[in-house]
């Protein structure tokens, strides 16, 4: 949907003031915005999957696991679609203050794009490069967002997240490196054209909530802090915004209308956007990728 239909709506959680701050800067905070029985179900089963991450010693489709992991000392970078692994996950994702949330910013008809939980573990917990969402993921429009949850208080030391207010009015950067290889972040020499001066570091206590565009340039660094920094992540697009590529994740849920119905007519924006590499046998990690852990992907 166009923002002028989406602002034409009545808003179902968000001010509208809230709203319009989204569309001119390109993020959200939203403080304590999940609370009591809900947010604590939700950390109850990410302890859960922490201790079923000690059973492992390699990465798998469910756990990204950091190189020194190990069942005594666990560190998980990711876990990888969590509203496919338990059912806590997938009312979260689909039918919480979250999914309105999305709604008041993408339009009445929703999907669900992904999910993730991103944990920044403690003393070191690796940072995410700056970077853009869309290029991983195109869509026939901008109508993508991501919206984050902390688990835990984040404060300065944990590495919370980074935005460039205003960046997703920009260019959309290029996200392979020189040799033409997949990095899935900005190369340095691109950063001249980022404004970094006003980057802007969204924290806050247990329970905040992150919303960025697909095209602003976000990103955080280490973790430098005693204490974990689990953010549970669920991307959404509008029922319009169709996915040009094979889907990272496929699987039953993929695009799922959480909200509203499916479009009957495809919104196309004008701007272009660098095509990814083929990801249509699912897409590793951006950790691995960005800390050039494995061999990287390029375009023939």
């Amino acid at each position: 949907m166009k923002i002028e239909q989406v602002l034409a709506e009545a808003p179902r959680v968000l001010s509208q003031e809230q709203r319009e701050f989204y569309f001119e800067k390109g993020y959200l905070l939203l403080e304590s915005f999940i609370q009591n029985d809900e947010l604590k179900r939700l950390q109850d089963i990410t302890k859960t999957f922490t201790e079923k991450s000690r059973e492992l010693n390699a990465s798998n489709d469910i756990f990204d696991l950091e190189p020194d992991h190990t069942a005594d000392a666990p560190r998980v970078r990711r876990l990888n679609m969590p509203y496919r692994q338990d059912p806590t996950y997938w009312e979260y994702a689909s039918n919480s203050k979250i999914t309105d949330v999305a709604q008041d910013l993408l339009g009445l008809n929703l999907k669900i794009h992904h999910s993730k939980l991103n944990f920044k573990w403690s003393d070191g917990g690796e940072e995410v490069k700056w970077h853009q969402d869309i290029p991983f993921y195109p869509h026939t429009n901008y109508g993508v967002l991501a919206i984050g949850l902390y688990l835990e208080d984040v404060d300065d030391e944990m590495g919370p997240m980074g935005v460039i207010p205003g960046s997703h009015k920009g260019e959309i950067y290029n996200h392979y490196n020189d040799k033409d290889q997949w990095v899935g972040a900005l190369d340095e020499k691109d950063y001249d054209r980022v404004n970094f001066d006003d980057v802007v570091w969204l924290k806050g206590p247990a329970g905040s909530v992150t919303v960025h565009h697909c095209r602003t340039v976000h990103g955080s660094v280490p973790n430098g802090s005693p204490r974990g920094r689990p953010l549970l992540i669920n991307a959404y697009s509008a029922a319009d915004a169709i996915m040009i590529t094979a889907h990272p994740y496929p699987g039953s849920l993929a695009d799922h209308i959480v909200r509203g119905k499916p479009a009957r007519w495809i919104d196309y924006a004008s701007e272009p956007c660098l095509m990814p590499p083929d990801f249509s046998g699912g897409y590793s990690s951006i950790f691995a990728a960005q800390q050039e852990e494995d061999a990287l992907l390029t375009v023939s």
